[in-house]
């Protein structure tokens, strides 16, 4: 059985990239990915799961058809499955996500924004 630990930091520090989110480890079905957000996302949703939102650095908004919510270091929001919503982060902002596996950044597969999956760092 493989036990390690998992730093956030060094983990980060192996891309620069934004809004393509990299699997750091994997529980169950779930897969926790980090992922650096800068400037605006697309409107998205997704029809199958939650998705869980933990900023580890800096600080960012989700946007809802009907409002927004604004998270900062330390703080955590679940978007409920099928629930439109739009992330931005004015400056770099460094994220835990919790979703299933297979989950697609845009929601659906295609787009300009639409990450690789089943990236591993």
């Amino acid at each position: 059985m493989e036990c390690s630990v998992i730093n956030f930091k060094e983990k980060l520090g192996k891309f620069s990239e934004y809004w393509s989110p990299k699997i750091i480890a994997q529980m169950n079905d779930y897969h926790f990915k980090l992922v650096k957000f800068r400037g605006d996302f697309i409107w998205h949703s997704h029809a199958d799961t939650d998705e869980a939102f933990i900023v580890l650095e800096g600080g960012m908004s989700i946007d809802f058809r009907d409002g927004r919510v604004d998270l900062g270091k330390g703080e955590m929001f679940v978007v409920t499955k099928g629930r439109a919503h739009k992330p931005f982060a004015e400056d770099e902002c460094k994220i835990l996500l919790v979703e299933p596996a297979g989950t697609i950044n845009t929601g659906e597969p295609g787009g300009e924004l639409a990450a690789e999956d089943n990236v591993w760092i």
